[in-house]
């Protein structure tokens, strides 16, 4: 079996591509996987440093909206699994631009060059932020989108596309939505390895207005396991759920994260909500685990201690990200980014 992994040195789809290649999800030992990634600021290949000398793996770094390049490296695989996108909600309310192109038009390209090929099964993997905020009870598959951020917007419309292609062309695709995803290798811009890399250096981390949005969280290595799932047992032309079950009010994950880390509030600045801030995701993960047999197997309590763990230990791998000078007397939350690229 070959597949192609978009995004595979990425936060996920590196989860994805060392799983896949240590034999712990379902693919055959003769697996061989094609890793297609930019290497923007999020791609890393330190990520997949573990793997690096295995004969199994091909890298390529290559721009998924490239037509040409998809097109040669689509001959003899036998599924796509889409990783690659830009993913930052901050980043997307500055410059949303790139985030239309690489989501939209990256997944059109290879949606293309896949139909061309007559892959044998497309995984789109996306967001439970394309659906909005939901007060009470959790969204199905079927839920009307609604997105709410340009991130959330170019994902949708992904989302669109890609399930487009089976209805229009029979197209063996399949969509996953995920809910928020945590563990190693995380770049340090979304909260937990923000947060982590900040409290370990003993410097304070924004929290959102009141801390009162709630995400699930979802241990990386649980989310391959259903995206593996789906890649080998889902139904064409679906939509499938991937979720932690671990519902959390963003300052009770911060109470969490200073305990962890040896910090107090002290170290919490409150800066104003984010522009068009959902309130609150929540998933309903029953297709999956009835269909599937899908089962999120790391404790919440476990997978935090591990990723805690994990960036006290490896500070050689996340401390040259961070090259953003300290933020002034009144920081916004986008002063707490690591540098990356300028915003068109």
């Amino acid at each position: 079996m070959r597949i192609l992994v978009t995004g595979g040195a990425g936060f996920i789809g590196s989860q994805f591509v060392r799983a896949t290649l240590a034999g712990t999800l379902l693919s055959p030992p003769d697996v061989r996987v094609t890793v297609l990634d930019k290497l923007t600021y999020a791609g890393n290949l330190a990520n997949l440093s573990p793997v690096s000398g295995d004969p199994r793996l091909t890298f390529v770094r290559g721009d998924i909206t490239d037509a040409c390049l998809v097109d040669s490296l689509m001959t003899g695989h036998d599924a796509v699994v889409h990783f690659a996108a830009e993913s930052h909600v901050d980043r997307s309310l500055v410059g949303a631009r790139d985030f239309v192109v690489s989501n939209v038009l990256g997944t059109q390209t290879l949606l293309d060059a896949a139909r061309r090929h007559r892959i044998g099964r497309f995984v789109h993997v996306s967001t439970d932020e394309v659906y909005g905020s939901i007060e009470r009870g959790a969204w199905r598959e079927d839920t009307p989108l609604a997105p709410n951020s340009p991130y959330a917007a170019s994902k949708a419309g992904s989302d669109l596309l890609a399930l487009a292609q089976h209805r229009s062309h029979g197209m063996d695709v399949v969509v996953t939505r995920c809910s928020n995803n945590y563990g190693r290798y995380h770049f340090p811009e979304k909260m937990i390895p923000l947060f982590v890399t900040r409290l370990l250096r003993g410097r304070t981390v924004p929290l959102y207005g009141d801390g009162g949005n709630v995400r699930d969280w979802l241990h990386v290595s649980d989310h391959c396991v259903g995206v593996d799932l789906v890649l080998h047992h889902g139904r064409a032309g679906e939509v499938y759920h991937i979720g932690g079950g671990v519902e959390l009010a963003n300052k009770e994950l911060t109470g969490l994260l200073l305990d962890a880390c040896g910090a107090g509030w002290q170290n919490v600045v409150h800066v104003p909500d984010r522009k068009g801030h959902d309130r609150r995701y929540a998933l309903d993960i029953t297709k999956i685990q009835e269909e599937l047999g899908y089962r999120p197997a790391v404790s919440f309590t476990d997978g935090l201690a591990d990723t805690v763990r994990w960036y006290r230990d490896h500070p050689g791998w996340w401390e040259p990200l961070l090259e953003r000078a300290e933020p002034g007397d009144e920081p916004r939350r986008e002063d707490f980014l690591p540098s990356g690229p300028p915003a068109p």
